[in-house]
């Protein structure tokens, strides 16, 4: 029998008409005979009413425990509106909610940004959830929200619905996960912004996280940790009022390679470029990385200086992008270039980057007391590569490790 998990977004339920037409799309599947858990977001900007009422109110002042349990109600209010729309259609229908005794998502007590203990999460839905499915019930279960060892109500980050939505199709081994939003698909670029922006069709796991992580709204970027590579995902829009609608399929991820550190197989070259006009000439960058794509010859990491820049590419590679390279200088208004090889490249990852403060000290402080010393760092919002000498890198390796393991508690 087929399985799915659909969540609809803010948007989605964002009106009484808009819940209706959800909980339709809902109904015309659950009578094709498809065993349907749904979870729901906080209507509209209702959350968003929430924080400035809480914070508001307490100047500021408010403890983490009551402002996570505020916030709540959002989702709270949402998942028993769903559910009654669904009953009144002639659905079986229960809503969940971390006040109940059958609430499955556990998480630790880490208030408004709980990290959710996958084990017992599985073992509960397993033993809530599935029961509820087979019997022909529809759970309508609230997003964003957990619950600690204590019964304390938990966070588990803005946005944190579509982490539900792929957590809980996870535990259930679904067929499918259905995010419901109000934009057509993943596009080209926001439309809102860009004209000509164009539904993608497909995108995978890994370029998703990325979007996500540098601003696009579609998703959370920490959902598609959870984001089985066995299980059909897609984003649609509400108007459609048709879970079969098309839209964006999500495909992977191609492997576990969402958070962690990952040593480079092979070594580096560094090849720094010097000259003081560097800033002040337009397309400096394009003219030393045209002859190096026409060689065939990788570029894995470029940093700029005030002075100079330095593009890191394949050891082997070495000799005969320098040469190329030299020809350019040559032709240009800069003065030389240098080379030093023998660099490992050590990549760290993880969604804690994006809200954790003084994650590089963390993770660097260890290789300072081991006299490690490292050549560079180049970092985005939730990636960090680290270049260090090739005879440092085992070390350096397992001391990231063991910090990354700190990192993400």
């Amino acid at each position: 029998m087929r399985r799915v998990v659909v969540k609809f977004g803010g948007t989605s339920v964002g009106n009484a008409n808009r819940i209706r037409l959800g909980a339709k799309s809902v109904h015309d599947e659950y009578r094709k005979g498809t065993q349907i858990a749904v979870v729901v977001s906080a209507m509209g900007q209702y959350t968003d009413d929430l924080v400035q009422a809480a914070k508001g109110s307490t100047q500021g002042r408010i403890d983490p425990w009551d402002f996570d349990d505020i916030l709540a109600m959002g989702e709270r209010t949402s998942a028993r509106i769903f559910s009654a729309a669904l009953k009144s259609l002639g659905v079986k229908s229960v809503y969940l909610d971390p006040g109940m005794e059958n609430w499955p998502v556990i998480t630790d007590s880490n208030f408004g940004m709980a990290n959710i203990d996958f084990e017992s999460t599985k073992r509960r839905v397993q033993r809530f959830i599935v029961p509820l499915l087979e019997k022909g019930v529809v759970p309508v279960i609230c997003g964003f929200l957990g619950r600690d060892r204590e019964g304390n109500v938990t966070t588990i980050g803005r946005g944190g619905s579509d982490i539900t939505a792929f957590l809980i199709g996870r535990c259930l081994k679904a067929d499918e996960v259905i995010i419901v939003t109000d934009v057509e698909g993943v596009m080209t670029a926001d439309p809102n912004k860009i004209s000509g922006a164009r539904l993608l069709k497909s995108i995978t796991v890994e370029e998703m996280t990325d979007l996500a992580r540098f601003g696009a709204q579609v998703m959370h970027p920490r959902a598609m940790a959870y984001k089985d590579p066995e299980i059909s995902a897609k984003v649609i829009h509400y108007r459609h009022g048709n879970l079969r609608a098309e839209g964006t399929r999500i495909i992977g991820p191609r492997g576990d390679n969402l958070s962690g550190v990952w040593l480079h197989e092979k070594p580096l070259a560094m090849l720094t470029i010097v000259g003081e006009s560097m800033q002040t000439t337009p397309g400096i960058l394009a003219k030393f990385s045209a002859p190096l794509s026409r060689a065939r010859i990788n570029i894995y990491a470029v940093s700029i200086g005030p002075r100079s820049f330095s593009i890191y590419l394949a050891e082997e590679d070495a000799k005969r992008a320098m040469d190329l390279l030299h020809q350019v200088v040559l032709s240009s208004k800069l003065k030389a270039i240098t080379g030093e090889g023998n660099i490992a490249m050590i990549v760290t990852e993880s969604e804690r980057f994006i809200y954790a403060p003084g994650v590089i000290a963390k993770l660097t402080e260890p290789l300072a007391q081991a006299k490690i010393n490292i050549i560079e760092i180049i970092s985005s919002r939730a990636s960090i590569s680290f270049f260090v000498k090739w005879d440092d890198r085992e070390q350096a390796l397992r001391l990231f490790k063991k910090a990354m393991k700190e990192i993400e508690g």
